[in-house]
């Protein structure tokens, strides 16, 4: 009897062990899905907005669950169509380019695009790239606040003025400077003397305003491609004593232009709102690389010069001493003791 007992003990842990099976391990409907990863070229950090740009959009970015890979090319087209190469090797879902040269990028993103990777243009437009997304302001309402503003400060007898231009290799400054050039020809305003900043060094349009004494004195007003230039120009204008009483125009809401604006040496900047540019563009790229359409209301098209291509244009904002504290400093922009830093008394 124990002996049949024994037996069927056995013969239930053998069906037990032998009956047990192992369910094969399912993938989680929930996994996780792989971060969409991002590669930033920059022109280079020189000009002030860029840096505010890039810490926006790589925040947003990463908000959004997207890893973002930030190159500077320090002014070099060179270095820049290496680092797009670095990208479109490591596999990036969406390549941002902030290009140094518009016109010199085509073939390299055009290798980005066959590898199945989605480019924008950020701030300025890569001509004939056919880029899935270019994303920047309307350059040519820069360009007409700007012609405006100079209007505005003249005497009723109108006179002259001069354009000291960005870098004619940015597609954005032939934008604005179409802008500009309208409104002088409706204001009847006359352009004396023009120059472009090889990628934009501001001090070549300082030596321009220097070596030009004689024309400048007798113009009206000047139109600077950014703060940055203008900021090279006024301590010369300085020196001729028309600080403060010669019209100046710049673009990018830098701080020191917001501080000379308050001073009285510079007359407007252009507010350009890059915290939604930034937001915006990152959102795009994820959307983007997950393949999803971008909103259709104010996505209208752009020729490159061969492409009608995606764009998003922001508004810009011409801002004077009148509406500083309400625009930059409303906004959170540049707070209001670093904008009135140096004029303390006039602090509102």
């Amino acid at each position: 009897m124990k002996r049949i007992i024994a037996l069927l003990i056995a013969a239930c842990l053998c069906v037990t062990g032998c009956g047990k099976i192992e369910k094969p391990v399912e993938e989680s409907d929930n996994k996780k899905e792989d971060p969409v990863k991002i590669g930033m070229s920059f022109d280079s950090f020189v000009i002030e907005r860029w840096q505010r740009d890039r810490d926006v959009f790589v925040s947003t970015a990463k908000d959004l669950g997207a890893q973002v890979n930030v190159q500077s090319a320090n002014g070099d087209v060179e270095k820049q169509k290496e680092q797009i190469e670095y990208f479109i090797e490591s596999g990036m879902d969406v390549i941002v380019i902030i290009c140094i040269d518009s016109g010199s990028l085509s073939e390299v993103v055009g290798d980005a695009r066959k590898a199945g990777i989605k480019v924008i243009a950020y701030d300025r437009l890569l001509n004939d790239s056919a880029v899935d997304l270019y994303i920047s302001f309307d350059n040519e309402k820069v360009g007409r606040m700007m012609g405006e503003a100079l209007y505005g400060a003249m005497t009723p007898q109108l006179g002259s003025v001069v354009m000291l231009g960005g870098s004619p290799k940015d597609n954005n400054v032939s934008l604005l400077e179409t802008g500009f050039l309208d409104v002088c020809e409706e204001k009847g305003i006359t352009v004396e003397g023009r120059m472009h900043a090889d990628n934009w060094k501001a001090e070549l349009a300082s030596e321009y305003v220097y070596n030009n004494e004689p024309l400048i004195k007798n113009a009206s007003g000047i139109m600077c491609g950014n703060d940055t230039i203008a900021g090279a120009v006024i301590p010369v204008l300085a020196e001729m004593r028309l600080a403060g009483t010669m019209s100046v125009v710049g673009q990018d809401a830098d701080l020191e232009a917001c501080q000379r604006i308050v001073e009285g040496t510079q007359l407007m900047t252009v507010y350009k709102p890059v915290e939604k540019l930034a937001k915006r563009a990152a959102s795009c790229a994820i959307a983007l690389a997950k393949g999803e359409k971008l909103e259709d209301e104010d996505v209208t098209k752009i020729n490159d010069g061969t492409y009608n291509v995606p764009y998003i244009a922001m508004e810009p904002i011409s801002v004077t001493k009148e509406n500083m504290n309400e625009v930059i400093i409303g906004s959170g922009f540049h707070l209001k003791e670093d904008v009135y830093l140096n004029v303390p008394e006039l602090m509102p």
